[in-house]
């Protein structure tokens, strides 16, 4: 791989490969997707231990990426004022601090608002951490560089999940949080040592910071820039609308033990953690709408049969998960590399934000929207659940026609 001394990156006499690069920032996405996906299972522990209902299960789900969304718009018109890596060690260092914080909490109250913090830093890390991605990788190569970082989610649920979960088996739920606080602050450790210096956007005299207050209101006027942003939301209805109730679903519905929900996401992650990057490959060589395409037909069928199954076996399950992470999570790779295209590099930092803006929002408001839709049956089993997937793969096929219409600019 090229070394960053040929992107529009300043760097540190010892120079980091591209590779080495993509690697490190996967890490800090691991700890953000992992902090996120630990809260969906364990649902049914917090639901049970905290006497909470299905809509307040939602409810916290949604204060993280809802309060990701307000305040990724709100900084929005200034990211791209700083160097990339002096905001990614301060707002990386706040997403730790808050999920610390829910280690620490003991009421439902308390849990809320540490959710919130998470989401407040962890939103613009993240739209950070991708336009460091989008400045350093090439477009040639955008979609594989967004292959590797992608994989962290593949491997948070492959390893974080599953671990996650059986800490909050053998101890209390608190555990998981405790643990991605831990790994948080190694992984921040790392940055700061060795991720150089982003600086390759202010030397664009376009630049937000060539004083210019228009510039943030000229990426709002942009059609295309908003083609990107709706196309993300919808990737993640497309997605999220059923994932945050699945393990309640998989275990009252489908008949799965508690214990074993783990492996769901053990074999799940495992398998996406190797097709993640053929995805990328695969979407760069042969075009990233094909291959979109063909992601969203397959998930689609997919989800149909997920949402309306019976009880099913324990080997049935498992390869239904594996088909479900290799589809249906692997529609993001091309995704978000179209996305990065939609702008100049210039206006990269707040339009990452913004992206980021739809994602966490789209998030938050599927989270809402289940709480509102599925209901817990007098023997407990989740009702309605098949409506979820209904919207989920109506947006899906949908969401095809927005992706025709984002033009890459780069």
């Amino acid at each position: 791989m090229d070394s960053l001394e040929t992107n529009p990156v300043e760097t540190p006499p010892r120079l980091l490969s591209e590779r080495l690069l993509l690697l490190l920032l996967a890490a800090v996405q691991f700890t953000h997707i992992m902090d996120f996906m630990v809260m969906m299972p364990l649902g049914p522990q917090l639901m049970r231990e905290l006497g909470i209902s299905p809509e307040q299960f939602g409810n916290l789900i949604s204060a993280f990426s809802l309060t990701a969304g307000i305040v990724g718009f709100s900084v929005a018109p200034f990211l791209d004022r700083f160097d990339r890596r002096h905001l990614l060690l301060f707002c990386y260092a706040g997403f730790a601090l808050g999920t610390l914080a829910c280690g620490l909490s003991h009421t439902v109250g308390m849990l809320m608002l540490s959710r919130a913090l998470c989401g407040a830093f962890g939103g613009v890390s993240g739209a950070t951490l991708m336009a460091i991605v989008a400045d350093v990788v090439p477009p040639e190569r955008r979609a594989r560089g967004m292959g590797i970082i992608m994989t962290a989610f593949s491997a948070a649920a492959a390893l974080g999940v599953p671990f996650g979960l059986k800490l909050a088996q053998l101890w209390k739920w608190e555990a998981p949080f405790l643990t991605v606080a831990t790994v948080a602050g190694i992984v921040w450790i790392m940055l700061w040592k060795v991720l150089p210096p982003v600086r390759g956007h202010l030397r664009d005299q376009n630049s937000a910071l060539s004083g210019k207050p228009t510039d943030f209101f000229s990426l709002l006027a942009n059609g295309n820039a908003w083609m990107g942003m709706l196309l993300m939301t919808m990737a993640i209805f497309g997605h999220f609308t059923v994932i945050p109730y699945l393990s309640y679903y998989l275990k009252h519905n489908v008949g799965m033990d508690e214990k074993n929900l783990f492996l769901f996401y053990l074999v799940g992650g495992w398998v996406s953690i190797f097709t993640g990057p053929r995805v990328g490959h695969l979407a760069d060589r042969f075009g990233k709408l094909k291959i979109y395409a063909i992601l969203v037909a397959c998930a689609s069928a997919i989800i149909c049969f997920l949402t309306n199954t019976g009880p099913l076996s324990l080997t049935e399950v498992l390869l239904l998960s594996a088909v479900f992470f290799i589809f249906a999570s692997g529609r993001f790779i091309p995704v978000q590399a179209t996305v990065s295209l939609a702008v100049p590099t210039s206006q990269r930092g707040a339009y990452m934000s913004l992206i980021s803006c739809s994602r966490d929002l789209g998030i938050g408001i599927t989270a809402f929207v289940g709480g509102k839709v599925v209901i817990e049956g007098a023997d407990e089993k989740l009702l309605h659940f098949n409506w979820l997937g209904w919207i989920a793969i109506t947006v899906s096929v949908s969401s095809l026609l927005v992706f025709r219409k984002v033009r890459a600019v780069e």
